[in-house]
């Protein structure tokens, strides 16, 4: 975040888009490592109601923004690869603002959605959540009153959710496969590929850890399988994403190299000055 704040060659709607993901990323670490690590500390492992609904809607509001950030920049990789010329136009400051406040908004949306009705559940028989943090199923499985408008409520929200972001990154790079084929050059190809490169690993380690979690078989392992999926979007993918958009990303690299060539005729500066 700080080097596309401070290097005005990506002051571009692509690095737009990643320093909000950026934000969307500590965000989402932020509500879940610091207590799980304090719990793993702690002798007497437990969370306050309080606490725990909004660690939930936390989780919830990070968890749909950043799915929706990935589909923006789904798009925007689409605009650029395959409408170039008009990529200025289409991708303005004003779409890039929108498609961030829209994500945003799809993000606060899922959350209350899935969130509120919780208020209404009551917890009169064991409250041990079978997780690290207090997330949506593990709450509904301990709750001694009806879940079924919570379970369609989260079904419905996810599906819906879930098939729109997909189908809008699909498509998007249907198109742009399609307009990789039609270039001649290998070098070509090969510069175009790697403008989408990072976008895609980090879409495709999304969307294969969300198949095998509902995919995956309903038995006791299945607590144990939740928690490490758990684990993987809530501190692997956050963790990895400034790896991946960094080490891959010339255009990065480049940028730090400038920002410390300046620091450094910067210090050499003063200290001439100071002697």
């Amino acid at each position: 975040m700080l080097v596309i704040r401070a290097d005005s060659h990506l002051h571009t709607p692509m690095y737009f888009f990643l320093s909000h993901l950026s934000i969307v990323d500590i965000c989402y670490s932020s509500v879940t490592v610091p207590k799980m690590l304090a719990n793993l500390l702690a002798t007497h492992k437990s969370i306050s109601v309080s606490l725990c609904f909004t660690q939930m809607f936390f989780i919830l509001l990070s968890g749909t923004c950043e799915l929706s950030m990935l589909s923006a920049m789904a798009y925007d990789r689409y605009a650029a690869i395959c409408s170039p010329l008009h990529y200025a136009r289409t991708m303005n400051k004003r779409v890039c603002r929108q498609l961030v406040g829209g994500s945003w908004t799809i993000g606060l949306m899922y959350s209350l959605v899935n969130t509120v009705p919780v208020f209404k559940l009551q917890f009169c028989g064991s409250n041990k959540i079978g997780h690290f943090s207090c997330e949506l199923p593990p709450l509904l499985a301990i709750s001694c009153s009806g879940t079924f408008t919570n379970k369609i409520a989260l079904l419905s929200s996810a599906v819906t959710l879930g098939i729109g972001t997909f189908l809008l990154t699909l498509v998007s790079y249907i198109h742009i496969i399609f307009t990789i084929l039609r270039i001649r050059s290998a070098e070509g190809r090969r510069k175009t590929i790697s403008t989408c490169s990072s976008h895609l690993i980090v879409v495709g380690l999304w969307y294969t850890a969300g198949f095998l979690q509902y995919m995956k078989p309903s038995s006791s392992s299945s607590v144990i399988l939740d928690q490490v999926f758990s684990i993987q979007y809530s501190i692997l993918t956050p963790m990895l994403n400034p790896i991946i958009y960094s080490l891959k990303n010339k255009e990065v690299k480049t940028a730090l190299g400038r920002i410390f060539k300046q620091k450094i005729k910067f210090s050499t500066h003063v200290n001439r000055i100071q002697w």
